[in-house]
């Protein structure tokens, strides 16, 4: 990988080099002959001239120098730390789980309180703060619980019981655990279902996501579709929300057919959305976007989806190039660039993937630090060739310090399945 980032972060990583070696009392010579290079190698990378971005020799210099290859990729300043996922999912599991009832507490103070956390937990997820969205799921849970035990199950309580149980789906599937997430999509259409058409439809659009993300495409499409029948009368009537919320899930039911190899119909649904996307883009509060970029993005994933990786990229590249683009959550991008480099390592071309990952994780790192799709694209490209030191420093930051490890826990992953997304 060439360009501006690789000119600022490899002089640095020679530059510790130099320090460490010089603390130790070695020579460039006596460096040289330990790593097995020559002394006119290591004067090139301390001075910046050469580059430093294959893993496995970073890990032999850093075994010379006695450092961690951490420390030598990011200098002085330790890793992010990486949240505990498997605990906090833990801990959403057992708030689902509970079923006692509360004691009585006013409803209407509780109820606004609780609609509050909600639309702040929904803005964090947008924003891809994956860790701090698990940290408030339990609570959020149990207090939207405790609130439709309270008093009349009235439409301002079922939606943020469909709210909150869609945000929970959705983020379990980030963070590769469908089956738990099923059972917050399956609670979240079963409220749903007691009314509102539009209620129904982001539910269905969160349903469909868990459904994709168990390889249930039919299911999924047939999902999307239904809402789509029951929402016909408002958007026939020209609504906006609804013309939106139509479009979301002509998008979903698209992608869905495109999971089971299923062109014709998912180029139909595509194209039956399209014009929706005229005039509607921004996000609404329950996370479903919709608009002209949104629709190119899914055009993409669904030529991915496809095989047809040159599609793919080429749609790609127009999308992300469109005004658009910095318009659609910061969530939804970063998680398409992961998405993408499915196609670019298809295509044989591990750099603009190495890119795509970068760009990813400087939206939002919680999509490539918590999310299992973007670790397993990541040790695709290490695993790919020699890795730029920006690439490098990611992987190890995330805790992938050799391209033979980190993905032990998900051998048969595809970058660009775990997470089905609607956000057309």
């Amino acid at each position: 990988m060439s360009g501006p980032g690789r000119q600022r972060t490899e002089p640095a990583i020679g530059r510790r080099m130099a320090e460490l070696r010089a603390r130790r009392g070695m020579s460039q010579q006596v460096f040289a002959d330990r790593i097995g290079k020559s002394k006119s190698w290591v004067d090139k990378v301390e001075r910046g001239v050469r580059t430093l971005d294959r893993l496995s020799v970073i890990d032999t210099v850093a075994g010379a120098l006695g450092v961690a290859p951490q420390l030598l990729l990011a200098g002085r300043t330790p890793p992010a730390p990486v949240t505990d996922v498997g605990a906090g999912v833990d801990r959403v599991r057992a708030a689902l789980a509970r079923h006692d009832t509360p004691a009585s507490v006013p409803a209407g103070p509780l109820l606004r309180q609780l609609d509050d956390q909600a639309g702040y937990a929904w803005a964090a997820y947008r924003n891809g703060q994956h860790p701090q969205v698990l940290r408030m799921l339990p609570d959020l849970l149990a207090d939207s619980r405790h609130a439709g035990h309270t008093g009349p199950v009235d439409p301002p309580v079922l939606d943020l019981l469909v709210r909150v149980h869609r945000l929970t789906a959705q983020t379990l599937v980030k963070l590769g655990d469908a089956h738990l997430a099923w059972l917050a999509a399956d609670r979240a259409m079963m409220t749903a279902t007691r009314g509102d058409p539009m209620r129904i439809g982001r539910a269905a659009v969160t349903l469909a996501q868990v459904l994709r993300a168990l390889r249930r495409g039919r299911l999924a499409r047939t999902a999307a579709l239904t809402a789509v029948r029951q929402l016909d009368p408002a958007a026939a009537q020209g609504d906006p929300p609804a013309l939106a919320l139509t479009g979301a899930l002509l998008i979903e039911a698209a992608l869905a057919a495109a999971s089971y190899g299923d062109a014709a119909t998912a180029h139909d649904l595509t194209e039956r959305a399209a014009p929706l996307a005229t005039a509607h883009e921004p996000p609404d509060p329950d996370g479903i976007t919709f608009g002209p970029t949104g629709v190119d993005l899914a055009r993409a994933l669904t030529a991915a989806h496809l095989g047809d990786h040159h599609r793919a990229v080429a749609l790609h590249r127009r999308a992300t190039e469109q005004d658009g683009w910095r318009q659609v959550p910061a969530e939804h991008r970063a998680a398409h660039l992961v998405d993408i480099t499915r196609s670019h390592l298809d295509l044989g071309d591990p750099d603009a993937a190495g890119r795509a990952l970068l760009a990813a994780d400087r939206i939002a790192p919680g999509e490539t630090r918590t999310r299992p799709a973007a670790r397993a694209a990541l040790t695709a490209v290490l695993r790919a060739g020699p890795t730029p030191a920006d690439v490098a420093r990611l992987a190890a930051t995330i805790g992938l310090t050799h391209p033979d490890q980190g993905a032990a826990t998900e051998p048969a992953r595809v970058p660009g399945r775990d997470r089905p997304r609607s956000r057309p």
